[in-house]
């Protein structure tokens, strides 16, 4: 066989679409940090076709770390006693380009939520461990992100939702 195969999932290119990082309250927070602080990890994938004719498409892995610890009793910085102090705040959008050649319809959506987010997560993870060890914090690791649940409970909230006008 002398033909070469395309393969069914192409990454044409990976790109940081957006990347923001942010300690609003330095640089206080680095004298009264004394232990690592809590993180909130939110995870979005969010697709758009590229051109209506082609099987080409972004898929964005968006990405938000928000670490925060509780406040001092007396803030000298004006912070609510009770109130969590934001330490910093991270947000990476990480991008590919995939083409799709010969994938059946009714696997687009599974290839492009679960398996193309499978393919930038682990750049997407090492660029947010950077930039807060970069920040002089402890690097955020994400943990193994469960694609496939992710897709099945959008898919579930999507079949879910009342349909308007109907």
């Amino acid at each position: 066989m002398s033909e070469t195969q395309t393969p069914p999932l192409t990454l044409n290119i990976q790109y940081t679409k957006d990347l923001s990082f942010e300690v609003p309250n330095a640089p206080a927070i680095y004298t009264i940090l004394r232990q690592p602080p809590s993180v909130n990890i939110n995870l979005d994938v969010q697709v758009r076709r590229i051109q209506d004719d082609q099987n080409v498409y972004e898929v964005t892995l968006a990405t938000r770390a928000e670490a925060t610890i509780p406040a001092p009793a007396e803030s000298a910085n004006g912070a609510e006693p009770g109130k969590d102090m934001t330490v910093f705040i991270a947000e990476l959008s990480y991008s590919g380009i995939f083409t799709l050649t010969g994938i059946p319809d009714n696997q687009v959506e599974p290839v492009l939520l679960v398996e193309c987010p499978r393919l930038l997560f682990p750049f997407a993870r090492n660029i947010l461990a950077d930039v807060t060890r970069d920040g002089g914090f402890p690097p955020v690791m994400l943990g193994p992100v469960d694609f496939v649940g992710l897709w099945q409970s959008r898919r579930e909230q999507m079949d879910a939702a009342p349909v308007a006008n109907a």
